[in-house]
């Protein structure tokens, strides 16, 4: 059996979602599709909507057969460390290829950079912290080094690009069998905050109309799967909330205010004395928007101080994060009959341990930020509730649908 791998958020699935999923169907002529999705933190330093259970069942019902957990260690990350996680996760499962989507849609371009990159990365490393230096966001330093070593051609402020050449990076970098391809994005770009086309809208537009009011949910219904519609609803009528940032704010500052400075930049992400800047605008901010307006400058991007947050919140360490190298296990979410039918027909052959029961992973350091990650996540129910959704992290067996 040919496995396809995909590298996802689901937050949450929507009909450009759908398109992705069946092109790479299509275009790859793939027996099994395997997602590998973040948990309950997201890439740019996010809480995922609902948790990782009810966007598994959106997969699922979509028609992907085997969704795994990135885990939290390599979830949370800028691109190149998130996508070296993934795609090594979709290599231990032996997917022959990883698609992607991305504003390009040509994958000679990936490759072209790639390999242009590899060749003259000392030299663009270099350059780039030369341009830091100077006061420049990281952002705005790659691009200028992009542009000084004749790599333009590939635009790396558009975040599935970014993305895309850090999953084709990592394969040749590793020199993987993995055969790369990308799908081109259509309708909507990743950062829209408003609808422009009858069915496809981007995730950042859903969650922004979500944002506030699960009633708001016939808002969006025309730009999701009617199985993703009732995944949102049963998961409100549940659990009484969708999660997002402002929520989790009074954890925030209670961390950020209650912590030293030393105690600070133990934390991954704090560097160049940004606990100063948290310490001093955590004392007036009453949103988790305001604190970020008051630190943000060109070098602490938006998303970078999303993603330090995250790290306060869940007392993600700087040495947590170095001893995290690679993924150590694949953790099984859920699957189908036929995602059923790969895993046994590859079982011998893997290359990580599969847990189904995260019991065995107890003495294992990356799960062990896991259970961190986990209780953040569940910290904004009251009891009972927060015990039963913990409880839900460790009991919950993989999905089968």
């Amino acid at each position: 059996m040919k496995a396809v791998g995909i590298i996802v958020e689901y937050n949450p699935f929507h009909n450009g979602h759908w398109y992705h999923l069946q092109e790479t169907k299509k275009q790859t002529g793939a027996d099994c599709v395997i997602a590998v999705m973040s948990g309950n933190f997201l890439q740019r330093g996010e809480p995922a909507l609902v948790s990782k259970w009810a966007r598994t069942k959106m997969a699922l019902a979509a028609g992907v057969d085997i969704v795994i957990e990135l885990p939290y260690a390599f979830a949370v990350q800028a691109a190149e460390r998130f996508a070296n996680g993934a795609v090594m996760l979709l290599y231990a499962l032996h997917c022959a290829e990883i698609c992607f989507g991305s504003e390009n849609g040509d994958i000679t371009a990936f490759l072209d950079a790639a390999k242009t990159f590899l060749k003259q990365k000392e030299e663009h490393d270099r350059y780039v912290q030369e341009a830091l230096q100077k006061g420049l966001s990281y952002p705005q330093a790659n691009a200028e080094a992009w542009k000084r070593f004749g790599l333009a051609s590939l635009d790396l402020a558009k975040p599935n690009n970014m993305l895309g050449f850090a999953y084709v990076k990592s394969i040749l970098q590793n020199q993987l069998p993995i055969v790369p391809r990308t799908i081109r994005r259509i309708a909507s770009n990743y950062h829209d905050e408003t609808f422009s086309h009858p069915s496809i809208a981007s995730a950042t537009s859903l969650r922004k109309t979500l944002q506030g009011s699960a009633g708001r949910l016939e808002m969006i219904a025309p730009y999701i799967p009617a199985a993703t519609k009732q995944v949102l609803r049963q998961y409100t009528e549940t659990y009484g909330t969708l999660h997002e940032w402002e929520v989790y704010f009074p954890f925030l500052k209670y961390r950020i205010m209650t912590a030293e400075e030393a105690e600070l930049r133990e934390i991954a992400g704090v560097e160049e004395g940004i606990e100063y800047r948290l310490k001093q605008a955590i004392a007036t901010a009453s949103t988790f928007s305001a604190l970020i307006d008051k630190v943000k400058t060109k070098r602490y991007t938006w998303t970078r101080l999303q993603r330090t947050c995250t790290h306060i919140l869940t007392n993600f360490t700087k040495e947590q994060q170095n001893q995290a190298e690679a993924p150590t296990y694949i953790r099984l979410l859920g699957m189908t009959e036929n995602g059923r039918r790969y895993l046994q027909h590859v079982k011998k052959h893997l290359l990580l341990p599969l847990v189904t029961k995260v019991a065995k992973l107890k003495n294992d350091p990356i799960y062990r930020q896991e259970k961190k990650a986990a209780s953040a996540y569940a910290a904004i129910f009251s009891e009972p509730l927060r015990t039963q959704v913990l409880k839900e992290e460790y009991a919950t067996a993989p999905i089968q649908l």
